[in-house]
């Protein structure tokens, strides 16, 4: 989001990733054993799993990686709500080697396609390849609503993009 936001790194060199240890937080305090519908617990008093992580990743003689070889990562996804009727993608990224290639396309499917139900996706509107990307991801049944980001009266608001997945056939 640097290259839309302008934000730097702080002095350490990274960016803001709250977002990310809240998630890593959060599947740490649990055991990542799915439950069923109702959410009973396996007797063991654990809770459900209610972030999910993907990493991505392709054989480095694929990419042109000089000469490396191995896997290499080239994206993720952070879901959240996986004990919630919609579920939202908390992150999403693709190594710019990868873009333009379908990578981000099919990964985005695949972890759509995981969990089926109701989604939302958030993006800011000045970030105009997510803008194009997401409704194309969607296809055709999908919406889009404006909602102001918590906390942060001095940003734009998030642009939260609606959709459904069905549960995959055979």
């Amino acid at each position: 989001m640097s290259a839309v936001s302008g934000e730097l790194p702080g002095p350490d060199g990274t960016f803001r990733d709250e977002r990310l240890r809240a998630a890593l937080d959060e599947i740490d305090g649990v055991d990542g054993i799915e439950h069923d519908a109702q959410g009973d617990e396996d007797g063991r008093g654990r809770r459900p799993a209610v972030w999910r992580g993907y990493l991505a990743t392709v054989d480095g003689d694929a990419t042109g990686a000089g000469g490396r070889t191995g896997e290499r990562p080239v994206a993720f996804a952070l879901v959240r709500g996986l004990d919630a009727p919609t579920r939202v993608l908390s992150a999403f990224f693709v190594v710019r080697a990868a873009r333009q290639q379908g990578v981000g396309r099919d990964v985005a499917a695949a972890v759509l396609r995981d969990v089926p139900g109701p989604w939302e996706i958030a993006f800011q509107d000045a970030n105009a390849a997510a803008a194009a990307f997401w409704p194309r991801v969607a296809g055709d049944a999908w919406s889009v609503a404006h909602r102001a980001v918590p906390g942060r009266p001095d940003v734009p608001p998030d642009a939260w993009l609606s959709l459904s997945v069905g549960r995959a056939v055979g």
